[in-house]
């Protein structure tokens, strides 16, 4: 784990995936009617947050099964807070982006028409 607990790994793969979402000039190929992901090695919005989606899924999972494996006392003790504090941290990205989306959805909505 890094600074804070945030696994260096994990960020660099989430910067890495984010520069690969639709390419470059995707908006204005969309605007103009054609389609930019056709066009180039990039991953729709759509891909990459379903992929993004059941990565979370996952490491909560796995959390939640290494919770198990401590109770029964099949698990390492260090492993459970390194699988733990990963579920941790995916959660609260989860619940701020899910905060990000509506603060957005509800600046579009104020916008006049």
């Amino acid at each position: 784990m890094g600074f804070n607990g945030i696994n260096p790994n994990a960020a660099a793969s989430a910067y890495i995936n984010s520069q690969k979402i639709g390419g470059t000039g995707e908006i204005g190929n969309t605007i103009s009617g054609t389609n930019a992901a056709a066009d180039n090695d990039g991953v729709s919005f759509s891909e990459f947050l379903k992929d993004s989606v059941e990565q979370s899924i996952d490491t909560m999972k796995g959390g939640e099964d290494m919770a198990a494996k401590a109770v029964t006392g099949e698990a390492d003790l260090t492993d459970v807070v390194q699988a733990i504090s990963s579920a941790e941290l995916t959660l609260q990205t989860v619940v701020s982006v899910r905060d990000r989306m509506i603060s957005a959805y509800q600046e579009i909505m104020r916008m006049p028409i």
